[in-house]
């Protein structure tokens, strides 16, 4: 018997934070048209959960709350690797690392030629898992478009200092925003996003700061999503559980974007 999770490959996504002027602005990038899942829409910052991921999650590189399963903990390792190759923004903690050996690393980490594990081992650098806050986690269910990821969400503030941009690989564009003018964006037909996607950003514009975003995170639980197609009055709609932080439950069918 299948569950929700079987045959969906875990990911993680970061959605990172900063103020402007009082107001919580959200990174996103435009994916590539060439990329096989979401080709040119926006999104925010991640990928698949690898091998390495999990070998990384049991090394020393990592503290932190020990208390997480193992595959938490990678999924957590995944979304600040993939923080650092697709937006150049590095979640670990340690030395400060030369400007030259930063700009290098990010490509070589992105094509596999320099391990992760590498590049903090050289550096003396580690990942702290409590930069990270769970935000939410979605599985799409069976049969409802070809690739399946298990994916968690999490966010987390945009270091001092830090600066985000795009690889010009497997994203093109890059901007902040707010939630608010992202899902405007959206509305104006200036860019598409999938379901998860909308629904997130409808989320995280209820909240008027970083503090009340974050503490909304850590005070609701997190319940895996899995959207359902029903039948409702105005005909077939995509639809997630109410009660779990979103205020918009269910979109058109034809509307929602799934890959």
């Amino acid at each position: 018997m299948s569950t929700p999770h079987s045959e969906a490959m875990p990911a993680a996504t970061l959605i990172l934070l900063r103020d402007a002027s009082g107001t919580p602005e959200i990174f996103m990038q435009t994916r590539a048209q060439t990329m096989g899942f979401a080709a040119g829409m926006i999104a925010f910052p991640g990928g698949k959960v690898d091998a390495h991921d999990m070998e990384l999650a049991a090394s020393r590189f990592v503290t932190g709350r020990h208390d997480l399963d193992l595959e938490e903990i990678a999924a957590r390792v995944a979304a600040v690797r993939e923080s650092f190759e697709e937006a150049g923004v590095l979640l670990t903690h340690g030395p400060d690392i030369a400007p030259r050996a930063f700009i290098e690393a990010q490509p070589a980490i992105a094509s596999r030629a320099l391990a992760f594990s590498d590049f903090l081992a050289r550096h003396d650098h580690h990942i702290d898992l409590d930069v990270l806050v769970p935000f939410a986690r979605w599985v799409p269910p069976p049969g409802l478009h070809g690739k399946r990821y298990d994916t968690r969400f999490y966010i987390a503030r945009l270091p001092e200092g830090a600066n985000a941009g795009h690889d010009g690989n497997e994203a093109t564009t890059s901007w902040w925003i707010t939630p608010a003018e992202a899902i405007a964006r959206v509305d104006r037909n200036e860019c598409e996003v999938m379901f998860p996607t909308r629904r997130n950003l409808e989320r995280l514009a209820q909240h008027a700061s970083i503090d009340a975003l974050l503490a909304h995170a850590m005070e609701t639980p997190i319940i895996t999503v899995q959207p359902e197609v029903r039948m409702c009055d105005d005909g077939l709609h995509l639809c997630i559980p109410e009660g779990i932080g979103y205020p918009v439950t269910r979109e058109p069918l034809e509307t929602a974007r799934r890959a």
